[in-house]
């Protein structure tokens, strides 16, 4: 029972980052429809549809919504790791990082309050 143990275990560890790698490719979604016509012919159709690709921003603009989806490199800024670069937020708002503009975001609304630019390297 031990040695089965230890063997998941080991097995787990050897395989976690290839379950973690993200997917390269998106395959595009294919539909069949088929159907018979009264005079007993079969029409098939296939449709492709392609997966959108995500766009990033990199123009935030003072009043937009925040979409942490289309924000390149998102993460929560904590304004004193900036060595002073960055002043503390008001209540109800958080720095969030999108390339390397910091951007002031309402925490509850999600809208934007302010963009500092090149700030964060």
């Amino acid at each position: 029972m031990k040695k089965f143990i230890l063997a998941a275990v080991a097995v787990s560890m050897v395989a976690t980052p290839v379950l973690a790698a993200p997917q390269a490719y998106k395959a595009p979604v294919t539909k069949t429809v088929v159907k018979q016509k009264p005079n007993g012919k079969v029409v098939v159709k296939q449709t492709v549809k392609r997966q959108p690709v995500v766009q990033y921003r990199n123009d935030w603009r003072k009043g937009q919504r925040f979409d942490s989806r289309y924000a390149r490199n998102y993460r929560q800024v904590d304004y004193r790791a900036t060595h002073g670069r960055l002043k503390a937020p008001p209540r109800g708002y958080r720095y969030v990082q999108s390339g390397n503009d910091a951007v002031l975001v309402g925490i509850t609304s999600g809208i934007v309050a302010a963009v500092f630019a090149n700030i964060l390297r």
